[in-house]
């Protein structure tokens, strides 16, 4: 575990700027990106040479106290810095419960699949903890017809070159579904379906591995989606992920279009294209 958690340190001191940290520049043009290990043991409140240690596998048991000063170094969110406290402290957790992907379940209950077929003027579909998409409502099933891989939003987002078109914010949408994966996959991946996900991604899809080798971690949550349909034109959805309480590791995400807005007429529009076909 003192590997990954190596990784996890060099990628986010390599992704953070002086000026995110708020340090000067000092003059001196610097041989690699994001900042010195000397500077992120400064800000961290640690030696050099004990930061160092944990950046290459060799220090295994941090302090609560040395991990907090690191998520306040690396300036990291909720969902990135529970993710630092699991690789660190595999077997502890933090207040905020388990994680997502300590007990998964795949099956969508029946009344949760009537749920979403009710939302008849948004985008609902619900995923598990490796994004498998395990049922959509019709509006959803309007807005992936004709692609492949709709069995898994991260397959669809990297390994269907249709999906740069579909995404108008490509980049975007795959950033937040590589951090949602990591958030959700846990510190260990000890999912044997999780790694088979990940090895195929990385095998067949550059985009993927340089994505994955950022170690973003955050779980996905609210927020603006454009997508594009050729029979209909642009779409703005506003999407909100729901956590399944009663079902731990599945998720909604739900896209609703403004009442009234182009919007909402081109989602008609889109719906009605599908039910007459």
């Amino acid at each position: 575990m003192s590997r990954s958690l190596g990784e996890f340190l060099r990628a986010r001191r390599q992704l953070t700027s002086v000026d995110q940290a708020g340090l000067t520049h000092g003059g001196g043009r610097r041989r690699t990106p994001g900042l010195r290990r000397e500077e992120i043991a400064m800000l961290a409140g640690l030696s050099t040479d004990y930061y160092t240690r944990l950046e290459q596998g060799r220090e295994h048991n941090p302090s609560a106290q040395v991990l907090a000063g690191l998520a306040q170094a690396f300036q990291l969110g909720p969902d990135a810095t529970d993710h630092l406290y699991r690789l660190a402290q595999p077997r502890a957790r933090r207040q905020r419960g388990a994680s997502p992907a300590d007990q998964v379940n795949d099956q969508v209950d029946l009344r949760v699949l009537r749920f979403i077929e009710k939302l008849d003027d948004a985008s609902v579909f619900v995923v598990n903890h490796r994004l498998d998409i395990l049922a959509k409502n019709r509006v959803a099933a309007a807005l992936l017809a004709g692609f492949e891989h709709t069995d898994n939003l991260i397959r669809l987002t990297f390994l269907n070159p249709a999906a740069r078109e579909f995404w108008m914010d490509w980049e975007q949408e795959a950033a937040i579904n590589v951090a949602h994966l990591r958030a959700v996959a846990g510190a260990d991946h000890d999912d044997p379906n999780v790694r088979e996900l990940v090895d195929e991604l990385s095998r067949e899809s550059e985009d993927f591995r340089r994505l994955w080798a950022r170690h973003d971690v955050r779980l996905r949550g609210q927020g603006f989606v454009r997508v594009r349909r050729g029979e209909v034109g642009e779409i703005t959805l506003w999407n909100e992920t729901v956590r399944l309480e009663s079902a731990p590791g599945l998720y909604i995400f739900v896209g609703e279009a403004e009442p009234g807005s182009p919007s909402g007429d081109t989602l008609a529009k889109l719906r009605a294209l599908s039910a007459s076909n």
